[in-house]
């Protein structure tokens, strides 16, 4: 099914697709976890959506099957630190709709974020997992792609 697949460069007129998206993959973690950690609105999520891709701050690909229809979508934004020697790019967002999630397609999602990474010359991709242990399938996908834990938790505080 992947050689089916098709992946772009998101536009502005993705956002409504990929925001549903979006509530599918919190949905998904807040079912996994039990605890509501997210705050989500469907149109407010499409329209901050649209001004981050128009204002070129955050980068999505998406992929889409045969008859056009999302199939899932990595997100990524650019960072600078010290520590890591310059620009990098962060995944804040990577899902595959659960009926294409045996056919490689988070792969090529992500081989398609560590190309455009390489061309924008970031040092590195970061990402945060969703919380284990309920998510510990999502590390080791992590880990197979050339991703090693650094240590630490991802933390907030609501501002």
């Amino acid at each position: 099914m992947s050689s089916e697949i098709t992946i772009q460069r998101a536009t502005a007129k993705d956002a409504v697709e990929i925001a549903e998206m979006v509530g599918e993959l919190l949905a998904e973690i807040t079912n996994a976890i039990g605890i509501q950690a997210f705050n989500f609105n469907f149109a407010e999520t499409a329209s901050r959506l649209t001004d981050f891709i128009n204002q070129e701050k955050y980068f999505v690909f998406v992929a889409r099957n045969e008859n056009g229809r999302p199939a899932g979508f990595i997100s990524l934004y650019e960072s600078y630190a010290l520590y890591a020697e310059g620009a990098f790019g962060t995944i804040p967002e990577l899902y595959v709709r659960p009926e294409y999630r045996s056919d490689e397609l988070g792969l090529r999602l992500v081989s398609q974020a560590k190309g455009f990474g390489s061309s924008r010359g970031w040092t590195r991709l970061e990402v945060t997992t969703p919380p284990l242990p309920q998510f510990d399938r999502t590390l080791a996908f992590y880990e197979r792609e050339g991703f090693s834990i650094t240590g630490g938790r991802k933390l907030k505080v609501l501002l």
